[in-house]
């Protein structure tokens, strides 16, 4: 059988109703939903099921909200017996990667990502910091956009999704030039992206600190299965690698186009998108074409799923 790797969302992935159909019709999901409530002292699946969307977009609600989704869709997967081989997250989807590894319990993992939230939310206040996506940026310009646009000011790569896509972040007016310099050096488009704060970048070192003793007293476990990270896009398999991943990923980049890359060098063929919406699956069509991929997030979803791994 072919090699599956799962992959899981982060921010920007949810929406009010996500989730709903799985604790409907699946037991297993349901009880996801009611241990996150119990863990989060509220009820976090109504926040999922119903909404407001303004609620929803709070940072320190989308973050347990998404991994909630991703760790109930996940609990279907596995009453099915589908067992991936590799598993990786895209920010806080590391989170639910690592709770699909073994390596970190649910309930541990939506409480930390409760914080995580709160302390990305408090380090930059708001209207300081922005984020924008640069698209079809020549590779070898992005260094020195950067470099000219931030003028002491902090502006970052963010995310390096895919070969098309590029987000970057840091100070609201740094972000601004960048996206005006990218245009001139040949960018296709520079959009801004309505985001709480300016993630993975310098300006998260703050939550960096304050999520430390959170990380450092939560219980990590070797890997069941092996994971590729945000920080270097490199396998790792034990509980100290897990928790430094987590530590070192809030302000660098999520290296997302080199994840998937090496995913495939270590022979996967087919991905699963555990969770909310369908980014990653996108993503993955412009890093490689030949790659195959079904997302699961609703119970509908499980047909496509099903064709995949036939």
């Amino acid at each position: 059988m072919s090699k599956i790797a799962y992959l899981f969302p982060g921010q920007g992935s949810q929406f009010a109703g996500m989730g709903l159909s799985l604790a409907e019709k699946h037991p297993v999901a349901r009880a996801v939903f009611e241990e996150a409530d119990q863990a989060l002292g509220f009820s976090i699946s109504k926040l999922c099921f119903e909404g407001p969307e303004e609620d929803l977009k709070l940072t320190a609600n989308t973050q347990p909200a998404l991994l909630t989704v991703s760790v109930a869709a996940l609990a279907v997967l596995k009453e099915k017996g589908l067992q991936p081989g590799y598993v990786a997250g895209h920010s806080l989807g590391e989170y639910s990667a690592l709770v699909a590894a073994g390596s970190l319990r649910f309930a541990d993992a939506v409480r930390l990502v409760r914080k995580r939230g709160q302390y990305m939310q408090e380090a930059v206040p708001a209207g300081i910091g922005a984020m924008a996506a640069i698209l079809k940026l020549p590779e070898d310009r992005l260094e020195g956009v950067l470099g000219e646009a931030a003028q002491g000011e902090v502006v970052a790569a963010a995310n390096l999704n895919s070969p098309d896509q590029i987000v970057i972040a840091g100070h609201a007016g740094a972000v601004e030039r960048a996206m005006e310099l990218a245009k001139a050096a040949g960018a296709r488009r520079a959009v801004a992206l309505t985001v709480s704060a300016p993630f993975h970048c310098p300006l998260m070192i703050p939550a960096q600190r304050k999520l430390k003793a959170d990380l450092d007293a939560a219980e990590f476990r070797d890997l069941d299965v092996p994971l590729v990270n945000n920080w270097q896009a490199r396998e790792i398999r034990t509980a100290a690698e897990a928790r430094q991943g987590l530590y070192e990923q809030v302000p660098n980049p999520v290296r997302w186009a080199d994840t998937v890359r090496l995913l495939r060098r270590l022979g996967v063929e087919k991905f699963v998108e555990v969770g909310a919406g369908g980014v990653l699956c996108g993503l993955l069509k412009n890093i490689d074409p030949a790659a195959k991929s079904a997302r699961f997030g609703e119970t509908a979803d499980w047909e496509k799923v099903n064709e995949l791994i036939a």
